[in-house]
């Protein structure tokens, strides 16, 4: 899915000086309209900048590289099909419609830009042009919706492990699927079903991760954040982020389609950020339970030691705010 700006962004991605008459040959169009696209470039976030008939980005923008993925994915993940989209509102409601249609297990829907993208709970997730990686995969299980319990911390300790292998330092999880560093966010999923209660399930699962991100997207997120480039992996580029994303993702759904959660616990249990705190349990904005956070059972509950005694929860938000 190609727009005209996009491909204005590409060949301005470098970061060197253009000419808007030869940019205007390679993409034809008249140089008014280039022009008009460097301005309309700025809703992204992109800047243009020059004088004359010269211009150039502010700053470069790191775009996902179709030939170098495909190759990393064919050798990493065959079994994946991987479409990249200039723009989109959210690729989890794209690939949702699409598997609603009929999409082929396996695929993949990554995007440059995101207008509208979605995270749990109905949170807005805000990503970063060049900034950060989101990207959404349909995998179609014979299971039942109960049987999938698990899948989201499951999800998260395959995407934790990935990180690492690109260079992030002591990625931690909260539950049920944020990815921490430091104590700050790096990325989440957000995990949708559709299917009978006994099966077949098909999961659209939605990954996003921080790439790099500016000070104006920290402040338009406006919780404490972090990066991989911040966390030890600054020389990553998006393509390598969410080429080793996905090698470590599709094996991990494979085996989660044959055992479940439990081989995904005790690798959970070590990157557990909260373990032993004491927490609030909130469903929309409501208190569902107070207490000790004990850990994750075998299909992925929340256990919490509260004064009722051990309780188990499938669903909820934590939080350390216990007034």
């Amino acid at each position: 899915m190609g727009t005209a700006r996009f491909s204005l962004l590409r060949v301005l991605a470098d970061g060197a000086v253009h000419s808007r008459e030869r940019i205007g040959r390679t993409l034809g169009l008249p140089p008014t309209e280039v022009s008009e696209l460097a301005r309309d470039l700025e809703s992204l976030g992109a800047r243009v900048v020059g004088a004359g008939d010269d211009c150039r980005l502010e700053e470069r923008v790191d775009l996902l590289d179709p030939d170098l993925l495909a190759q990393r994915v064919k050798q990493s993940s065959p079994g994946l099909r991987v479409e990249l989209l200039d723009e989109c509102p959210s690729t989890n409601t794209e690939l949702a419609e699409r598997a609603r249609a009929g999409a082929a297990h396996g695929t993949v829907l990554a995007c440059e830009h995101q207008s509208a993208g979605r995270g749990r709970r109905g949170n807005a997730w805000v990503s970063a042009l060049g900034g950060s990686v989101t990207f959404s995969v349909l995998w179609r299980f014979s299971l039942g919706a109960a049987a999938l319990a698990g899948l989201s911390p499951a999800v998260a300790v395959a995407a934790a492990e990935a990180l690492e292998k690109l260079g992030a330092h002591s990625v931690a999880l909260k539950w049920p699927n944020d990815l921490l560093c430091g104590g700050r966010k790096l990325g989440g999923m957000l995990i949708e079903t559709a299917g009978d209660a006994a099966g077949p399930v098909a999961a659209v699962v939605g990954v996003g991760v921080n790439v790099r991100l500016g000070a104006a997207a920290r402040e338009r997120v406006g919780a404490p954040v972090t990066d991989l480039a911040s966390e030890g992996a600054a020389t990553a580029s998006r393509t390598s982020v969410l080429a080793g994303l996905l090698a470590g993702l599709a094996p991990a759904l494979e085996l989660f389609s044959r055992e479940g959660f439990a081989p995904f616990r005790q690798p959970w249990m070590r990157r557990h950020a909260w373990q032993g705190r004491q927490v609030v349990l909130l469903n929309t904005g409501r208190r569902l339970a107070q207490g000790e956070v004990i850990g994750i059972a075998e299909d992925g509950a929340l256990e919490l030691a509260s004064e009722r005694g051990v309780e188990r929860f499938h669903s909820g938000e934590l939080s350390l705010r216990l007034g």
